[in-house]
């Protein structure tokens, strides 16, 4: 089982800089994140921010505009730091305050840093260029860099004592992860092809007639390209309710978190299938007040208890 670490003991002046570093970078380039982990206790918040800041790292460097031998070689750097902290070579007062943070944080929280090395071989496939003809194929991609998120998060988050299934919070994670991010593959659909990426499982661009891609405002000439984007949304409803299963073996405000986060990217998931083509004039997203609005219905419980009725109801 999981165990829950709701202390830490005193952290010294120079790891609380680094958390408040790690916080303010989830503020202010992750809102849909951020929204989320405002909903948990101290401790595990910075631990959370402190994932997110390393994770956060590993993406810019994939995204950023250096060179791919410079970038190749910035993972492994990051690769070795991460060996670093996983083998506790990291002091307080070391100059990287992402690194200072992560690593207190893996002292005081069962965090499986083995992710973040998934996370790197991810971005690494992107690197590659890779693309992928089949679910299946995606789905390996969306784990490093998805799904591992999500088995790190329920390292911070830990479970409830003698919650039935609890043994199964890791494949709930890790496939809420997957449900998380082919909502961003759908939403980052033009712009990851304006950047020569293509996530979209190549036998469902040849069934819907969009193999050409996606390289401007309208969809290919001939395409169904609402009908793909219908497909890929009913994959993502089933990814959902499947992780959603995760929730009720979280305490509340965990649980309250991850409903939250997981909350934003199913409307988000919503505008998309109700207009599929905005996905090819701009980013779809939500307003703040929405995004408050799921927010509070995480704390209260709503679907936490949502699911626990559907899943007794399974099992009667």
């Amino acid at each position: 089982m999981i165990g829950t670490v709701e202390s830490q003991a005193s952290a010294s002046a120079p790891v609380l800089a680094a958390y408040s570093y790690c916080e303010t970078v989830t503020g202010q380039q992750a809102r849909n994140f951020a929204y989320g982990i405002r909903l948990l206790p101290t401790p595990k918040r910075r631990a959370m921010s402190a994932l997110y800041a390393f994770s956060r790292r590993v993406d810019d460097i994939g995204d950023g505009p250096l060179p791919d031998d410079v970038k190749v070689t910035r993972l492994e750097d990051t690769r070795a730091l991460l060996t670093r902290i996983r083998e506790g070579e990291v002091e307080d007062d070391d100059t990287d305050p992402v690194a200072v943070a992560l690593s207190h944080a893996a002292t005081h929280f069962p965090i499986p840093l083995g992710g973040l090395d998934e996370l790197i071989d991810g971005v690494q496939m992107d690197l590659r260029g890779e693309t992928y003809e089949t679910w299946d194929d995606l789905k390996v991609y969306c784990r490093c860099v998805a799904g591992a998120i999500g088995r790190l998060s329920l390292g911070v988050f830990g479970t409830e004592r003698g919650a039935r299934g609890v043994e199964r919070a890791p494949e709930y994670a890790d496939t809420l992860g997957l449900a998380l991010q082919l909502t961003n593959i759908l939403r980052d659909v033009r712009e990851d092809a304006e950047n020569g990426r293509i996530y979209l499982p190549a036998d469902d661009l040849a069934k819907f007639g969009c193999s050409d891609g996606f390289a401007g405002p309208t969809p290919p000439q001939g395409s169904d390209f609402a009908g793909l984007v219908h497909f890929e949304v009913r994959r993502a409803r089933a990814l959902f309710a499947e992780g959603y299963r995760l929730l009720p073996l979280l305490d509340r405000r965990s649980g309250a978190c991850v409903a939250a986060m997981a909350g934003i990217y199913r409307r988000l998931l919503d505008r998309i299938e109700r207009d599929p083509e905005a996905v090819l004039r701009g980013r779809v997203s939500l307003p703040g007040r929405e995004k408050a609005y799921v927010a509070v219905r995480g704390l209260s419980g709503l679907d936490t208890r949502h699911v626990a009725r559907r899943t007794v109801g399974r099992r009667a």
